[in-house]
């Protein structure tokens, strides 16, 4: 899983002259909180709605609505804009931008391709690429395989047991609890209690899940 396949490559930017009532403008039509900031080619900062949020003066100033627009249309977004942004390369793994989230703190990061922006990804973007790699919503029921003592080939063992039903993997994923594993499937099948039955019976402990 790279970034670039859960990006977004459709990129909303400004220029650093671009004012902060055009680029808060900007955000809202485009349903989005972060903007890159662009000179030419090149990317020299970063601006978000948490930013102009911080930059404005508080409601408990004594500005009118009048000075606070004039403000808003005055000041340009390479007075506020952040200067280190953190990136992640497009060809990077996913869990690598999410590392570099967690460690600054931060819900963006710009995605490069050598020195050029080619997307951003968000941490929508993250859950949005949790729920495609699990399969959610998708046809399918899932269930959970507990394995308590490290086997070879059980994944092998349970594809068998499963085609030797006529059911298939759509998605696995491996979860990893101290001295367990806990292996969740998600098989073709309308019902999940042949799924269970047929597990079981090749010696498998299973944990049936909620299809709620």
């Amino acid at each position: 899983m790279s970034v670039a396949d859960y990006m977004t490559a459709h990129l909303v930017v400004v220029n650093p002259k671009t004012t902060i009532s055009v680029a808060v403008d900007l955000m809202r039509k485009n349903s989005i909180h972060r903007l890159p900031v662009m000179d030419g080619n090149q990317m020299v900062g970063l601006i978000t709605h948490g930013i102009i949020q911080r930059a404005l003066p508080s409601q408990a100033t004594s500005l009118s609505v009048y000075e606070l627009n004039y403000l808003l249309n005055k000041t340009t977004v390479d007075q506020i804009m952040t200067t280190e942004v953190q990136t992640v390369a497009a060809d990077a793994q996913l869990e690598a931008a999410i590392a570099t989230m967690r460690r600054h703190k931060i819900g963006v990061l710009p995605v490069m391709n050598d020195h050029q922006v080619v997307g951003i990804i968000t941490n929508n973007d993250i859950l949005d690429a949790l729920l495609n790699i699990t399969g959610y919503g998708e046809p399918g029921i899932v269930t959970r395989v507990v394995i308590h003592h490290d086997q070879v080939g059980v994944i092998f063992a349970i594809s068998k047991v499963l085609a030797a039903n006529d059911l298939s993997i759509q998605t696995l994923m491996v979860v990893n609890h101290q001295a367990t594993k806990i292996i969740e499937l998600h098989v073709n099948s309308e019902l999940a209690e042949p799924v269970n039955q047929a597990l079981i019976a090749a010696g498998f402990d299973v944990q049936p899940v909620s299809q709620h």
